[in-house]
Parts: C-alpha cells; sequence; structure tokens
C-alpha cells in the first residue's frame, strides 16, 4: 500500500513551510571599503537635492516630527490623540514618519496641545559679495 503526502506549501517568501531561512553571507560589494563620501552640510533634505527653501522646510518638521514622535513613544495612539488633540489616524501617520502630512503649524499646534513650550531660533543666512 502507497501513502502519498501533499506537497509542502509555500509562504510568501516562496519557501516551504518550516522551512528555516538560512542566514545570508556578506557579499563581496558589501565587503568593497568606500572610495568616496560627500560630506553633508547639516540638511540632509538639501543633500538630497531639494530646493533650499523646501529643505529647510523638510528639516524643521522633521525636528517638530522627531520631538513628537519622542514625546509620545510609551502612549497608545488612542492616549496619544487625546494628548496631541488629533485623531488617532493622525498618530499613525505621524508613528509612521509621513512629514508630506503635516504642515509646520500642525506640529506646533500639536505641540502647544501637548504643553510644550516652543521657542525658535532664527539664523540669518550669510550673503555672498555680488
Amino acid at each position: 500500500m502507497t501513502t502519498t503526502t501533499a506537497p509542502r506549501r509555500k509562504s510568501k517568501s516562496g519557501r516551504a513551510r518550516g522551512v528555516q531561512a538560512r542566514p545570508r553571507r556578506a557579499s563581496a560589494k558589501a565587503a568593497a571599503t568606500v572610495t568616496h563620501v560627500t560630506p553633508a552640510d547639516g540638511n540632509v533634505f538639501a543633500d538630497l537635492g531639494f530646493p533650499p527653501e523646501e529643505a529647510e522646510n523638510l528639516k524643521v518638521r522633521a525636528q517638530l516630527m522627531r520631538e513628537l514622535r519622542s514625546l509620545i513613544a510609551d502612549v497608545t495612539q488612542v492616549g496619544a490623540a487625546r494628548l496631541l488633540g488629533i485623531s488617532q489616524p493622525r498618530v499613525s501617520d505621524l508613528k509612521r514618519g509621513k512629514i508630506g502630512l503635516f504642515t509646520i503649524d500642525a506640529l506646533v499646534n500639536m505641540l502647544g496641545h501637548a504643553g510644550v513650550r516652543l521657542r525658535v531660533s532664527l539664523l540669518r543666512a550669510k550673503r555672498s559679495a555680488a
């Protein structure tokens, strides 16, 4: 008498269920040394090629979002929504870092609603002689 077993189903990763993935080896490319590094100017958005005004706006929003995320790190999303005066889906967007969905005004309002006092410091750009 012969018995047959059903073929193993494959998971989304393409491996049969229950089969462990082998650890990846470092490739030769990953082990190669870096031959050129472009120095950063302090604004990653400018380094990525954004226009100066947009890069500065993105930098400010990123700083405000970073502060908000640290403020709500140990709170549930529902609790964070109450603390910041926004909806839970907006908290989710904030935690996921969706910077394009937030204006500086909205981020400042959230910080204010949470009782954070904000201090703004401005530096004038150096003008080049024309």
